[in-house]
């Protein structure tokens, strides 16, 4: 891979601990106040050079690109930096640093650092569900996505990360289109909201009633509103969360005093509260479905100890499942994504590939541009003094010179160009390009 002086620092679920990522959570919103406009901003939109931090923290002088991947489970700071950045760390670092105004050393040995190869080998990896804390969980390519459109919108980023987050969003697109790493749910949630829909069918036109709000209660809400899934109701003992939680959905909020109201209109019950005790149990559900006439009844019960009394199972028009019911469910979806791990692999390895090749020719664009640059330069000069020096020139004729002129160094410069870019990504490329711009009489730029 060419020299590019990309660089990842992060911190996630393998690393740091929920209230660690929570606290130094951010997006570029909150760099944005840090970056005075003017020529010093980072632009997308042209040539980009640099942002910069108030005059205690000089970092952000290195920093030519920054995205920002911010989730529950990571953040992570991919930046590109000019070539002469010392300690790239500890720049990343202190952004991250000025961004929140804390002191990070505490919290330094739950970051990890990866720079060049490692970092872009990082970041497919991640886009493909390789890294997450459940693998092949397809949203993470939604929020890496996210993350690449709030550095377009921010104009924090260049050719090089552009060219970086294009590759990793091709490479997720491809490990959920011709994989398995994603098609089978893997997670109790996940597994129960199939298994309901697999029993009633569409959810869309049933009603469904989560019972509990702690880790997998919410997981349960998130799984059936990612499915697009609106008649929703939640119980819970405190009925104010409830009622935040139901927000987002077409239901209503319920006390567990009220659930067999809540159980009435229900068509599928997802149960998952911390009780030592059943919440649902036979005697209070007679008399449910005796009112529900001939309306078959779901109950998935994650919660352990159980939420549902056993003996429910008996009566009739219900299905229930717990938690052992789902685990072989689970543990077949899991081996599907754990096969499907080598040939996602090999997809990172073939984007890396195609990525290296784009990041060679951007390379030497630079290059390509300044001497075009220098050409035109010479070419309108000697043009105009041409045409000075004839005097009163046809405009027709001035036209002709000017196509001639552009032609001439347009045919002048082809073969370099080629050559260049053959070059680009060799072993002798940097030896190559430095000759070019001696010959040529070209700057050497400072990034």
């Amino acid at each position: 891979m060419p020299l590019q002086p990309i660089a990842c620092l992060g911190l996630s679920h393998r690393t740091a601990p929920v209230e660690v990522r929570e606290r130094l959570r951010c997006t570029l919103l909150d760099v944005e106040p840090l970056m005075p406009a003017g020529d010093g901003q980072l632009s997308g939109k042209a040539a980009p050079t640099a942002v910069t931090l108030p005059p205690t923290s000089p970092s952000f002088a290195v920093i030519r690109e920054l995205v920002i991947l911010s989730t529950c489970n990571r953040l992570e700071l991919y930046a590109r930096l000019s070539t002469d950045a010392v300690d790239p760390r500890a720049h990343l670092e202190a952004v991250l640093s000025a961004i929140h105004q804390t002191d990070l050393r505490p919290f330094a040995h739950q970051f990890y650092f990866y720079e060049g190869e490692t970092a872009v080998s990082h970041l497919l990896r991640v886009a493909a569900g390789l890294d997450s804390l459940v693998l092949g969980e397809p949203q993470i390519l939604g929020q890496v996505t996210g993350s690449y459109m709030a550095a377009v919108e921010a104009q924090t980023i260049g050719p090089v990360l552009d060219a970086l987050f294009r590759a990793a969003i091709r490479t997720g697109k491809r490990t959920r289109s011709e994989t398995a790493i994603s098609s089978n749910p893997a997670s109790v949630s996940s597994v129960a909201i199939n298994l309901a829909q697999h029993i009633v069918g569409d959810l869309n036109g049933r009603h469904t009633l989560v019972i509990g709000l702690g880790e997998m209660g919410r997981l349960a809400l998130k799984g059936l509103g990612h499915r697009g899934v609106m008649a929703v109701s939640v119980a819970n003992r405190t009925w104010v969360k409830a009622e935040t939680a139901v927000a987002p959905f077409n239901g209503r909020p319920y006390q567990l005093e009220q659930l067999p109201e809540a159980l009435l209109a229900a068509d599928v019950v997802i149960s998952a509260t911390a009780s030592p005790i059943p919440v649902i149990t036979e005697s209070m559900l007679r008399p449910v479905l005796r009112a529900r006439g001939e309306r078959p009844l779901v109950l998935i019960d994650l919660a352990v100890p159980r939420d549902v009394d056993a003996a429910v199972k008996n009566l009739p028009g219900v299905h229930l499942f717990d938690v052992d019911d789902l685990q072989s469910s689970l543990d077949e979806s899991l081996a599907a994504r754990e096969a499907a791990v080598p040939l996602v692999e090999g997809i990172v390895q073939a984007e890396t590939a195609v990525l290296d090749k784009e990041l060679q020719q951007l390379a030497v664009q630079p290059l390509i541009a300044d001497l075009h640059q220098k050409a035109e330069t010479i070419r309108q000069r000697e043009l105009e003094r041409t045409l000075r020096q004839l005097g009163d020139v046809d405009p027709q004729m001035a036209e002709h010179l000017q196509r001639l002129t552009r032609s001439l160094v347009n045919k002048l410069l082809h073969e370099p160009t080629r050559q260049l870019r053959t070059q680009a990504g060799t072993e002798t490329a940097v030896t190559y390009a430095s000759t070019v711009r001696e010959l040529f009489g070209l700057r050497t730029p400072g990034d």
